[in-house]
């Protein structure tokens, strides 16, 4: 491995260990508040943040996986280790939202005075701002390196942000209540909160699945990406004539390419091979960690129907051909 993608691989590993220690000091606190106090909505953050450790823990496994080279059982790389991690962080966020609301709905029934809600309040403002700045981090990394699984890691502590806000808010509430009114009731004010804390939770892993599943079932780059090689690629005529059968796929942070290049008959092997080299360049430049794979052909005539809607030549210069 190169020195620029160990320290590459590095970064990545460093920061997923920053979070797993991050959520496992805030599940600990969480969950003492939450019980001192009663709040099912505190409660219903510890196990967000013991979902996040989990995720946070998976997260740094599978950046080591993907940071493997090739080998003869896995020919194109481990990235899609990534992939697999963030499909699995997903469900754990539904299953945690799942039970938030059960609990949630029961305290609704049932509710409970609470105890000491400022204190949670205190815990709260200490969650966001500790996830507020590990995300931030795990987000400026997770995109430097095109990597789906810190990317997915700092979804889940940026929707504990929120959530942990919404939580805060409303103890807030109750906590004010108390003094400015205290004749009323506003503890179902709590659990209210933690159905809003599940709701943030369900959108966060619907859009954390869409993502890390694409790419498990081979979906091409985006339309901007594909647009781009083209255009680069029709920059080369005359010396390219056409390309077709482009096909593209991610795993992890790793981009594939293939297509066939359309070149004049008369063009040598030397030449095109140097043309299909610049190409590959251009690419990895502008998308790093790109495996490209060019398939030569002459440009003949009559053009076959797989050659006609990439073709770069006009209807005049094809009939010169």
């Amino acid at each position: 491995m190169q020195s620029g993608s160990a320290d590459l691989h590095k970064r990545k590993a460093g920061v997923a260990a920053l979070s797993i220690l991050s959520n496992a000091t805030l599940v600990v606190l969480k969950l003492l508040v939450g019980l001192l106090i009663g709040s099912v909505s505190v409660l219903s953050e510890a196990i967000h943040s013991a979902v996040d450790l989990v995720a946070s823990v998976i997260a740094f496994l599978s950046v080591r996986t993907s940071a493997k080279p090739a080998d003869v059982r896995h020919p194109f790389g481990h990235g899609k280790y990534e992939n697999l991690s963030g499909a699995i962080e997903a469900l754990l966020i539904f299953l945690a939202a799942i039970w938030i609301i059960f609990e949630a709905v029961h305290k609704l029934i049932a509710p409970q005075p609470l105890e000491k809600a400022g204190i949670g309040v205190i815990v709260m403002s200490v969650s966001a701002i500790t996830n507020w700045l590990i995300s931030r981090r795990l987000f400026r990394i997770g995109r430097e390196t095109d990597s789906i699984a810190l990317q997915a890691d700092a979804w889940h502590l940026r929707t504990d942000v929120y959530t942990s806000l919404g939580v805060m808010a409303g103890l807030g509430i109750i906590w004010s209540g108390y003094w400015v009114v205290p004749t009323w009731n506003l503890n179902w004010v709590d659990p209210v909160a933690a159905l809003c804390v599940a709701i943030l939770i369900l959108k966060a892993a619907w859009d954390l699945t869409a993502e890390s599943v694409k790419d498990l079932l081979d979906a091409r780059l985006p339309d901007e990406e594909e647009a781009w090689i083209i255009n680069y690629i029709r920059e080369l005529r005359p010396l390219v004539q056409g390309v077709h059968d482009l096909r593209t796929r991610k795993g992890g942070a790793m981009r594939f390419v293939e297509f066939h290049l359309i070149v004049p008959e008369s063009m040598t092997v030397a030449e095109a091979h140097a043309i299909s080299d610049k190409i590959e360049e251009a690419i990895t430049a502008r998308y790093p960690a790109t495996h490209v794979t060019t398939h030569i052909e002459p440009c003949r005539q009559p053009c076959p129907e797989t050659c006609l809607p990439g073709c770069f030549l006009t209807e005049e210069e094809r009939k010169g051909v």
